[in-house]
């Protein structure tokens, strides 16, 4: 039988119609014929929530003092389709079997019933502090927020202040006569729109988790407005701040936004960007509860919208540009183009700053790459510009001289624009014409006179010169610009190392949205001829079977490569992906460094307990030795003529130490077992009446009250591991139980469980050192000295985990400490009695 399914009601504060909503749901599902019955609800005297619970079945609750509980034992004995379970965050009466009430549904899950449930926002763990700021009442009753977060539908159930105020003026919620105080107090407008936004905002969170995962597993890339992502283009620039503050406030606007903002390096560069105003951006935005991102990409607005659209954004955030008037010519710049391409599915605010129109430091000529449009433009004027020239000289004569130097002005501007060959297109077809048009004689392409020959071939000389050492100047502020855009990745990814963000899949993750890829993993295989396999992954659909599949892959050794889906990137990015590869491999060995130092880590502790079982030889052991040769001694000794009575008291004490001696041994070669992994457990199924009373042998007389019913199922154990985890557990109950109060070990069936609990009235353990009792030379608080080792109770949950079972210590009702020790019941045995005295009396006596 599979798990149960849990679905939850969640509300903003009581009265909101929860229990109402589930009742509903109660109904319809009875209606459609599935088995509901009501585990426990608590109508609090509201005649409507009471009318619904007329017409549904309810199983009969535990009576616990003065009130009554959910039995939990009862409602697995029905064993309905459908549960109802109110008030998941209810503390149970002291001498439940659970605590809390979410532990019992987990019961229930487990044994395959389903779950409906109710839990108000403040009931969640997690915003205990958050609520008490808000209505100054702490929260006493909680659940975990993992608990509520597992649930497999959570339906929020919503009400306005407004409405809600008026249902307790009513008397709807609460008697008339705690109206008054109720609407003054808890109730009041501002705690009850605090309230109903942290609901809201706890599910939208939950949802747009699985929202996320949707997106990943269908592959979808459109961006979905489901909430507010916005995305703030920074350049480098002092603006930077203004806009991260702007985006801070519009993201406070919506429920749940976020703010992304993104600095985009490319060869030519935004701006100069400042490396320590970065870094005083990154720490803005992070305080600020948004995330910091650097990307790679030549093309900005591009690249900044293939981010937004990746991170499924709704807005973006640009500032207005630093350009002057003049720098418009070279084109409408990056917030006009990100403006008119980002469609109708995202929104572009262009902010105002104290940097417009201040310039952006460097000249654009000097850091602009040759791109293809300049490099039209350059084919343009190197082609065009001379035929132009010529027919505007046709109307004017300025000479020889003058129309060379008209014609080198093109060239140049052609190898500015365009690079070496239209520039050295523009000198050809520039001299031909100054040789045809203007070079006596005219409209010949002969030259007469050879000053003219010298002057064509000097301007052809001079043209090619220019173009060349023009072309050059760019490529090398091309390269310089691309290099130190490397060297800021380089730089930003040696920052993560230093502030420890060295996990695989962030780094992975960090690649994929540096160079605007799908997707990327890292490879890697034993051998050559071994298959890959994937070590890390992060983004949509990465490749994991070989890395010729990928877009592009970049080996880091013989054995491992980093594949990335998406586009094939240039030979020149490759560098940067290098770097990334080898930090990928890197981070991966560390985490394989770390696995080998934790079980190094865990040998390490085996020395200590092997250290520590010598030290228990030589100093505890001592006493039990020491008082068994004083005792034998003495009967050896011919000087003292000892009565009968010394002499059985002498042989008493002989035999006390060698139980107690025989005891601490097996103890110690037990722990050394466990530690070294060499205990094994050969499970059968058995009756727990033949093990149990075996193990009480070791303690006195009349110290155990035993009760353990014949009727419970068979188990599947190790009979010899269990006999010693309860004769550690009974012994160690014995030693702290006060005189003459006997310790109860008592079992009773739970489910597909048997619990033994063994309780005793002794001064208990407080919740914090509960745990640490387990461990190995434990012994809590003045025990006194020959109280043993500390190895009895680390002994008996190593055995009981061994036979995949647990022990764990609970407050005993009224003082002292219960053990529970739960086992796996054998399968082949036959039900439950259907008489419910025959299991719930034994545990009801025993807590």
């Amino acid at each position: 039988m599979g798990r149960g399914r849990l679905r939850i009601y969640l509300g903003a504060a009581p009265g909101v119609g929860k229990t109402y909503a589930m009742l509903g749901e109660a109904h319809r599902r009875s209606e459609r014929g599935t088995d509901c019955v009501v585990g426990f609800v608590e109508h609090h005297g509201r005649p409507r929530t009471e009318a619904m619970l007329h017409g549904l079945e309810q199983v009969q609750r535990r009576e616990a003092g003065v009130v009554t509980e959910m039995d939990v034992d009862a409602v697995l004995r029905r064993a309905p389709a459908v549960a109802l379970v109110d008030e998941l965050a209810h503390t149970n009466t002291p001498g439940s079997r659970n605590a809390k009430r979410w532990q019992d549904v987990e019961e229930l899950l487990a044994a395959g019933i389903d779950v409906v449930s109710t839990v108000n926002i403040q009931d969640l763990e997690s915003l205990g502090d958050v609520v008490e700021s808000i209505t100054g009442v702490r929260q006493r009753e909680t659940v975990p927020d993992e608990v509520v977060r597992r649930a497999d539908q959570i339906e929020l159930v919503d009400m306005s202040p407004q409405a809600l105020r008026r249902r307790m003026a009513h008397g709807n919620i609460h008697q008339p006569d705690k109206v008054d105080a109720a609407l003054s107090n808890y109730f009041r407008p501002g705690n009850l729109t605090a309230l109903r936004e942290l609901a809201l905002l706890w599910v939208a969170d939950r949802v747009d988790e699985h929202l996320k995962q949707y997106r990943i597993e269908h592959r979808v890339s459109t961006i979905w407005g489901s909430r507010e992502r916005i995305v703030v283009g920074l350049t480098g620039g002092p603006e930077g701040r203004t806009l991260i503050r702007r985006a801070a406030r519009l993201a406070e606007k919506g429920a749940g936004g976020e703010v992304l903002a993104v600095y985009i390096a490319r060869s030519d560069g935004l701006t100069s960007a400042s490396p320590k105003e970065l870094t005083v951006q990154r720490t803005l935005v992070e305080d600020l509860g948004g995330t910091f991102h650097h990307v790679v990409g030549d093309d900005i607005p591009a690249a900044l919208l293939d981010f937004a659209r990746g991170v499924n954004a709704t807005q973006i955030v640009l500032g207005s540009s630093r350009r002057k008037t003049w720098q418009y010519v070279f084109g409408p710049g990056v917030g006009a183009t990100v403006a008119r391409e980002s469609g109708p599915d995202l929104d572009v605010h262009i902010v105002t700053h104290e940097e417009v129109a201040k310039g952006r430091g460097l000249p654009v000529a000097r850091n602009a790459r040759l791109g293809r449009t300049r490099v039209l433009w350059g084919w343009l004027v190197g082609l065009a510009g001379p035929v132009l020239l010529t027919v505007l000289l046709t109307t004017v004569d300025l000479g020889l001289a003058n129309d060379m130097l008209l014609f080198l002005a093109v060239v140049v501007a052609a190898a500015l624009l365009g690079g070496l060959f239209p520039a050295l297109a523009s000198a050809a077809s520039g001299s031909l014409l100054l040789n045809y048009f203007y070079a006596p004689p005219l409209h010949r392409w002969t030259i007469a006179d050879p000053k003219n020959i010298v002057a064509i071939v000097i301007f052809v000389g001079v043209g090619v010169s220019v173009a060349s050492v023009v072309d050059l100047a760019a490529r090398r502020t091309h390269q310089a610009a691309r290099l130190r855009a490397e060297a800021e990745i380089l730089s930003f990814l040696a920052g993560n190392v230093l502030r420890g963000e060295t996990g695989l899949e962030e780094l992975l993750e960090r690649v994929r949205e540096t160079f605007g890829m799908e997707s990327a993993a890292l490879l890697e295989r034993a051998g050559g001829a071994e298959p890959w396999t994937c070590a890390g992954r992060a983004g949509l659909g990465p490749p994991v079977e070989r890395p010729e599949d990928a877009d592009v892959d970049m080996p880091v050794g013989d054995h491992m490569a980093l594949a990335l889906t998406g586009r094939v990137l240039p030979a020149e990015d490759r560098r940067v992906l290098a770097a990334f590869a080898a930090q990928a491999a890197v981070v991966l060995d560390r985490s394989r460094l770390q696995e080998e130092a934790d079980r190094a880590r865990t040998l390490a502790e085996g020395n200590r307990i092997r250290t520590a079982l010598l030290a228990a030889v030589s100093h505890d052991l001592r006493t039990p030795l020491a008082g068994i040769k004083a005792a034998v001694s003495s009967l050896r000794s011919d000087d003292v003529a000892w009565s009968e009575e010394d002499r059985a008291e002498l042989l008493e004490g002989i035999e006390e130490g060698a139980d107690r001696l025989d005891h601490l041994v097996g103890n110690l070669l037990d722990m050394s077992r466990l530690q070294t992994g060499t205990v094994t457990a050969i499970v059968r199924e058995i009756d727990l009446d033949e093990v149990v009373p075996m193990a009480l042998g070791g303690v006195p007389d009349g110290s155990v009250d035993l009760d353990v019913p014949e009727t419970l199922p068979m188990v599947a154990v190790d009979p010899g591991l269990l006999e010693r985890s309860v004769g550690n557990l009974v012994e160690n109950a014995v030693k702290y139980s006060p005189p003459g109060t006997p310790v109860r070990v008592s079992a009773s069936a739970i489910a597909d469980r048997v619990e033994v609990r063994v309780v005793d009235r002794g001064p208990g353990v407080p919740d914090e050192a509960k745990e640490r009792i387990f461990a190995p030379f434990q012994r809590y608080g003045d025990a006194p000295r020959g109280a043993g080792v500390g190895l009895g109770l680390a002994v008996a949950r190593g055995f009981a985990e061994a036979m995949n079972g647990t022990l764990n210590a609970e407050d005993t009702p009224g003082g002292g400490l219960t053990m529970v020790l739960t086992l796996r019941a054998a399968h082949t045995r036959a039900e439950l009695p259907a008489d419910p005295a025959a299991t719930a009396e034994p545990e009801r006596q025993a807590t």
